[in-house]
């Protein structure tokens, strides 16, 4: 409706003598999800499985999706965060092999820099997750540092 129309239907209205500024009932669906067993319903299903959707929980209590997400926003102050990707996570010993093999790759560049890279061999052994980013996506409350994954 624009802002125009409105503006007429106020005035209509003030000449009836209607100076009522609250909304009238309406037909339609009442608003009932917001109740405190629906609440803890969700709060319950975020706590089972972190990793949940809204559309899933949506579907499991017959609600709208912007309903569970406004919910979780507003009343849980939740928000959907993903892992935050950290290299490795490497213990005492393992940090001071690194050290070492460091030390060792630069003596062998600083006896020959022009033959260095011919005589590096090099390889991968990062075993890598078969979980993306998004499956790593949980609910936060906020405030609280985002999950590691390694």
């Amino acid at each position: 409706m624009s802002s125009d129309a409105r503006d007429f239907n106020w005035v209509a209205q003030f000449k009836r003598g209607d100076f009522s500024t609250y909304d009238a009932p309406r037909p339609g669906r009442p608003n009932i999800v917001t109740i405190p067993e629906i609440i803890d319903q969700i709060h319950e299903l975020i706590l089972e499985d972190r990793r949940i959707s809204a559309k899933s929980i949506a579907e499991q209590l017959g609600i709208s999706r912007d309903r569970v997400g406004s919910i979780i926003l507003d009343d849980f102050d939740m928000r959907k965060l993903s892992a935050k990707w950290v290299p490795k996570c490497l213990n005492a010993d393992q940090k001071r092999q690194r050290c070492l093999s460091s030390e060792q790759l630069l003596e062998v560049f600083r006896r020959d820099p022009n033959d260095f890279l011919s005589r590096l061999v090099t390889m991968d052994e990062t075993w890598y997750d078969s979980e993306i980013k998004e499956q790593s996506v949980e609910w936060r409350h906020s405030g609280l540092p985002r999950p590691q994954k390694f």
